[in-house]
């Protein structure tokens, strides 16, 4: 998938992050607004993980969504 589509369309993929990523707030979902960057900054500190993993999450979870 391309994550330009992701950031294009954020609002409707915010459910689906929140749900691989519980720990992420509503406030927080706001300011990530799409940006990859940002929410593999997020999940670090939320989650307490090195950048490295926090990459192979949002990989994983990428793979996942439908185009």
């Amino acid at each position: 998938m391309n994550w330009d589509r992701v950031e294009g369309n954020w609002k409707q993929f915010k459910g689906n992050v929140k749900q691989q990523w519980g720990k992420l707030t509503d406030d927080q979902l706001d300011v990530i607004a799409g940006r990859r960057d940002e929410l593999a900054g997020r999940i670090q500190e939320s989650y307490g993980i090195s950048k490295d993993e926090a990459e192979k999450q949002i990989a994983d979870w990428e793979a996942r969504q439908k185009d």
